[in-house]
Parts: structure tokens; sequence; C-alpha cells
């Protein structure tokens, strides 16, 4: 590839076909990375902006991007949301007929296509343009896919190391939302980039409230916590097929939108139900776990696990398709005794038997766990978080605790003393004084912290244990025998004096709170946003294309706060690009113009009434108080009142000084169309409604 200063060409490219101003953590580091044609493994959790990781690149690359992806529905989902954003992509596969494929073929040729989409199935089928001719940058989607350490395994994919041997100068970019270290490492291996630059960003999501439960009367409990969130979309993950059928007719009999999704479906008959869903025909999937890999849609506002999943890798991934708008979502789990037998039953006879059950019993730990869960979902990464998160069911209702240092220290130190090789059971042994065989035959009775702990019963430590572990004070290391290694946290405490809280074993019973009255009230619930909605939904009826992709939900909400009444306010909406703005931005613009004149005259009568009161000689704040609105949007009444020549003291509010400040930001901003250009060049020094009122005051000038 020539020399070229790419780097300019990031941002503009990141707004004309994404509609984003700026780059999520990581992804300008990542983009130019693949752009000097250098190996990259991505992770990055579900919803942080994985595909315009290779998605940008492709538009800058002279030749095509090639996208290996498991699923057709995936495929079909991104090739839709390409288009949608004007980038030229195709998929190939099985189910298209010989005349499509050659097409598609002659395209690359000619590098009219940006973005090629396959599954490894189909690739003998590309074999004729599998070479630097043709292919420019190969991106590796789910790439956990290729490790039988990760959690969704798939043979299929283990034949991608002929890549790398066949185009060795052409980058390749492996991405995934979950991969430990020891999946990190053979994606690297597999992959033949072993030099490859390891990208991880935070696998926080903390817009998704995270909640267990014991499954005792569990399908009360999501009829009552679907009832709390109607016409929300959301997904249920059930072990059986039968389950999915059962808890379907259930929701049925409750008047919900529900079907179920399974392998026991025709392929015609799972794409209908995956097909609407994503074009919000259907509200609710009770689905097994085939169910939404890849799938972008971004309005889904809520998971469900019927039964406890099999390890945390899925789990995250699963509850990772709620809230991909960054909006609030909600992830309910319930787990149960049986849930575990039957899991451990899955595994039996897997080549990996080990694995599987060492992650499962990690599962089972996250489920019962007395602290907070978000801790032990990012410890589990590798990613440590040093205060408690506020936003799952542990932290709103915490258990009693007490200081555990004693405790922790005497776990810490025998990990230490068995040279960080032992497991958990080995661990407790030592501490407990055991005398059977595998102790005595390891010669572990001689460490110097064996029996120390004799007096605290084997399932107490248990959980004491399980508890440092989720609190990130050690891991469990899967790829040696689960032995426990300590962290930089666990040195803290043995050598720096750090304490360490815990709590006694406990049942935790609560129920299941209603959102609404511990979220913040969405702006959803505005008479324009639904509007907006409605006018999204008959435009992607007309262009037979999922809701989300016209703008998604996210989007709907800066536009109902902002209001932008011109193609420049418009596109400064993040998720509006270049495209984007010309194919439906007059469509929207027009919706907000409507809905202004029909508030018009509501408007009027309010700013008559905030008038009235000033002229009572009440203070800005009082009349805030007294008419239950906001102090900013009083002010922008004053500031309407006196730009229609009625008698306001406007100085009382806003210095000659800072008036002059905003004359001299006018011409040097060259008369923005919005506020946010003048309260940026203060350095977010001078408040907004100040910069209203100096503009009233200028304006009247004028």
């Amino acid at each position: 590839m020539p020399a070229i200063d790419y780097k300019e060409q990031l941002l503009p490219n990141l707004k004309k076909y994404f509609g984003y101003d700026s780059f999520r953590p990581q992804q300008e580091a990542i983009i130019s990375s693949v752009l000097e044609k250098k190996d990259a493994i991505v992770i990055m959790p579900t919803g942080g902006g994985k595909s315009i990781c290779y998605q940008l690149p492709s538009l800058l690359f002279p030749k095509s991007t090639l996208v290996v992806s498991p699923l057709i529905a995936l495929m079909k989902d991104q090739v839709d949301g390409c288009i949608a954003n004007g980038i030229a992509a195709a998929y190939f596969n099985s189910s298209q007929s010989t005349e499509e494929q050659q097409n598609i073929l002659l395209k690359i040729s000619k590098a009219e296509l940006k973005l090629l989409y396959v599954a490894p199935e189909s690739m003998a089928s590309l074999e004729h343009i599998l070479n630097e001719t043709y292919i420019s940058c190969i991106a590796i989607d789910e790439a956990h896919c290729i490790s039988s350490w990760g959690h969704d395994f798939r043979p299929s994919y283990q034949q991608l190391g002929f890549l790398k041997k066949s185009m060795p100068n052409t980058p390749i970019i492996a991405l995934t939302a979950t991969a430990d270290k020891a999946t990190r490492q053979d994606i690297a291996e597999q992959l033949g980039i072993i030099s490859a630059e390891q990208f991880i960003t935070s696998f926080d999501r903390k817009n998704i409230s995270l909640t267990v439960r014991p499954a005792d009367g569990r399908v009360d409990q999501i009829i009552s916590f679907i009832e709390d969130r109607p016409n929300s979309s959301g997904i249920i993950y059930c072990l059986s097929r039968k389950t999915t059928e059962q808890l379907v007719d259930r929701l049925k009999a409750k008047k919900m939108n529900a079907q179920a999704y399974h392998a026991g479906l025709s392929f015609d008959e799972r794409t209908k139900v995956q097909e609407d869903f994503i074009f919000d025909k259907t509200k609710i999937v009770c689905a097994t776990v085939a169910f939404g890999m890849g799938i972008d849609k971004s309005n889904v506002r809520w998971v469900i696990h019927y039964n406890m999943p099999k390890n945390i890798e899925g789990y995250y991934q699963e509850i990772g398709r709620a809230g991909r708008d960054g909006v609030a979502a909600s992830a309910l789990l319930f787990h149960s005794y049986a849930d575990v037998i039957q899991l451990q039953r899955f595994t039996e006879g897997a080549s990996n038997q080990e694995v599987q059950l060492a992650k499962l019993d990690r599962m089972k730990q996250f489920s019962e766990a007395t602290t907070c869960r978000r801790k032990i979902l990012l410890s589990y990464f590798g990613e440590l978080l040093a205060e408690n998160c506020g936003n799952c069911d542990v932290c709103k209702s915490p258990p009693q605790v007490f200081d555990g240092t004693i405790i922790a220290q005497k776990i810490l130190s025998t990990i230490a003393r068995l040279n960080e090789k032992e497991a958990i059971g080995t661990i407790i042994d030592v501490l407990r004084g055991a005398k059977n065989a595998a102790i005595l035959e390891k010669g572990l009775e001689k460490v110097k912290t064996y029996g120390i702990g004799n007096d605290i019963s084997w399932k107490d430590w248990q959980h004491y244990i399980i508890q440092l572990i989720n609190q990130g004070y050690i891991e469990i290391a899967f790829q040696f025998r689960n032995a426990l290694h300590l962290t930089d946290f666990s040195k803290n405490v043995l050598f720096n004096g750090a304490k360490v809280s815990l709590t006694k074993p406990i049942v935790v019973v609560e129920t299941i709170g209603n959102p609404k009255e511990k979220t913040k009230k969405s702006s959803s619930k505005g008479a324009l946003f639904q509007r907006l909605k409605a006018l999204r939904h008959s435009i992607a009826l007309e262009e037979n294309i999922p809701a989300y992709l016209v703008f998604s939900d996210a989007t709907l909400q800066e536009i109902e706060q902002n209001r932008p009444l011109s193609d420049e306010e418009f596109l400064e909406i993040n998720g509006v690009g270049q495209r984007k703005l010309e194919v439906y931005g007059d469509q929207f613009i027009k919706e907000i113009i409507a809905f202004n004149k029909e508030k018009k005259s509501k408007k009027a009568d309010t700013h008559k009434v905030t008038y009235e009161l000033y002229q009572q000689g009440l203070s800005i704040d009082e009349i805030a108080i007294k008419r239950n609105l906001k102090t900013p949007t009083i002010y922008s009444h004053i500031a309407k009142l006196y730009g229609d020549g009625l008698p306001i003291n406007i100085y009382d509010f806003v210095t000659k000084t800072e008036v002059e400040s905003v004359k001299k930001a006018k011409e040097v901003l060259e008369s923005p169309p919005s506020l946010k250009p003048y309260f940026d060049y203060f350095e977010e020094q001078l408040d907004y409604f100040k910069i209203r009122l100096a503009l009233a005051i200028l304006d009247k000038k004028a």
C-alpha cells in the first residue's frame, strides 16, 4: 500500500460513514495499526465498536477486506448496516445462486467491494481471489471460535491458519468480545499471528444492570419483570428446546409477543423468528444459546437467563446483546443446583472436559457470590475494578461485611507457599490440615500454613476464596489445571498492609425491583421521541430494513434533546453520518418543525406564566421551583421574553463583560447555529444560560 497520510482521513470518514465525531477507547490505535499492515488481536465488549476497527480501514485500502464470520444471519446484518452507511459490502455463502456468487467475485476483481463477508465453510469457493492481488486486509470476527479454550469452539475456524501462510503481507485483525489469556494465546498461535499486538479495552458495560436470583418461581418472576418493561425488546436464554416452547406458551397466555428459537426449527423458521425480532415484529425471543451472535440490534433492553450459562464468557457475551446503544438495560440470571448437574452432563466426553468443568464452577461461584457482580466479571477477564459498581443487585442491597484481612492473608500466603501450582480444593485442605492421600503424597503437610485454618469449615473457606477471586485478589489459571494465582491486588494485602472486606456465608433473598423506581426517568418517554420512533418505523418498513439501522434509540434521544432544525445541527448528532443526513435528514427535521408548531401556543403560554412570576419579583430559582421546571428552562424563557421586547432587567443575569466575550466568540466562530461551539470556546467556563442570554442581547442590538 503506498504511503498515505491516512490519519487525516480517519475522523472525516468516521463522521461521514458512521456518524461519530470521536473514536471510542483504542479504536483509533487499532485502526492505525491495521493501516500500517500490522496484525492485531482485539478484545472489545459487545457494542464497543469492534466492526468499525476493520470497516473504517477498508475504506482506505485499495482492495477488498475479507471478513470471516460464523453465521449467515450475522453477515446479512453486518452487510445491511454497511450499505445503510454508504459502504460497498456483500456476503458470500451457499444460500446464493451461482450467478449471484459470480457477480460478487467479479466486483472483487474490479475492487468495487470494500468488504466481503464469508463463513469458514465457504472459503473453498473463494480460492481464486484469496491472494494479495485482491485482498488488502483480513478480519476474523468472533475469533474465540478458533480455540478449544474458548466458550464457543467451532472446528471450521481451525482451518483459517492457511490465510497468513498464503497472504503473509496482508494484515489480519482477529476480534472477539470475550477471550481469557489462554484463549488469546491460542488465537494468536492458530492464526499464525504470534507477534500481533493485543488491544484489550475495558469490559465494563456500565449501562447494564446485573441481577442474579435463585430459580424458585422464576416463570412468575419473568412475567413480572417483563410487565414492568412493556413494549421493550428482550431475549430469554434457556438450556433446552422444550423450555423455550413452554415458556413462550406461558408468555402468550399473558398476551405477550413472544416466539421460540432453537435447533429443532427448520432453517426458514429460525430465519423468520430472527428477522421478526430484528424488525421489531416480535418483542421477545425465548432461545437456546444459538440465538443472537453478532446481531447488531441496538435496542434490546433486557436479557434473561432462565438457566445458568455454562461459563462466564458465554454469559458476558449474551448479556452484551442488551443495551448496545448505551441506553440503560437489564440482565437477570436465574440459577439452581439442577442447572449445574445438567451442565456437568453436557461436558461428558468432551476433549476439553476439564476446562469446561472448571469454567462451569466459576460460573456457579459468580451466581452464588455476595460481592459486586461487575467486579467478578471484570476480574475474570483480567480487569480490576477498585470500587463497587452500584448497578447490580448486591451493590443495591449489600450484605453485612467484616474485616477479613487475616483470613485473606492466610489464603494468599498458602497459595504463595504452594508456588501458585494448586487448585482451590488443595488450598483448603492445606489450610484445614487435611491428612488425605493427595496431601501426604505431595508432602504438603510440611507447608508452614498447614492447619492454620482448622477452625473454619471447608465450605466457609471455599466461600472466602471465591470472594477473593471475585474481588480480583486471586485468578484461576485454567490452562494450568485450575491453579490459583496471585494478582497485584493480593501482593498489596501480603506486603503493603492493604485491608480486605469479606462477607459471612449467607443466603441472599430479595425481590426484583421495578426499574422505574431505581433509574432516572428516560427521555424516551417524551412525546417527540415517540413521534421520531414512529417516523423511523415507517422508514424502516418502506426500505425493508431494521429500524435500528435507520437510527438507534440513543441517536433518537439525542435528536429529541437537541431538536436540530438545520443540516448542520443534524449532522452534529452522534450516529448521523453524511449519507444518513442526505437520506433521512429532511424527514426528521420536518417532524421536529411540525412538533414545534403544535407546541408553539403552549410555549407562548408557558413564557407568559414565567413573565407573570418574574413581575411578582420571584427569583429564577423560585420560579423554577414553583413551576416544577429546570432553572436553564426558565433562563431560556427570560431570553425569549427579552427578545420579544418585554421589560426584562437582562443584566441582572449576565454581565456586560460576559456579553462582550460572547460577541468576540461569535465573530471568531462565525455565528455558529448551536450553543455547544460557544461552550467549547470558553472551555466550559461560561454557562449555557449565560451564553443564551448574551446572544439574546446581541441579536436585539443587531
